[in-house]
């Protein structure tokens, strides 16, 4: 399911016009980027929770060439799977 497919469930589920859905997917997915940016934890009671991680630098090497390389510091965005949804996948 990609975004285009949420906002026609969303629309058909509590019919509502496309436009509309639209507005309040987009708006659900940016207050959650915004959350995050400032080092907010996002959790969802039974789907799971999203946060940054921080990651330090460390030396690496280029698979290609064996060079060794220096990887800065790093935040990127990690999910983790609530206990409902994660019985329910199984």
């Amino acid at each position: 399911m990609n975004k285009s497919d949420l906002i026609t469930t969303l629309a058909t589920e509590v019919d509502l016009p496309l436009r509309k859905c639209e507005d309040i997917v987009n708006l659900v997915f940016e207050t959650m980027g915004d959350a995050l940016l400032i080092g907010d934890r996002i959790e969802i009671r039974g789907f799971g929770s999203f946060m940054v991680k921080e990651y330090k630098g460390y030396t690496g090497r280029n698979p290609k060439t064996g060079d060794q390389i220096a990887v800065t510091e790093k935040k990127l965005p990690f999910f983790k799977t609530g206990k409902e949804l994660r019985e329910k996948v199984r």
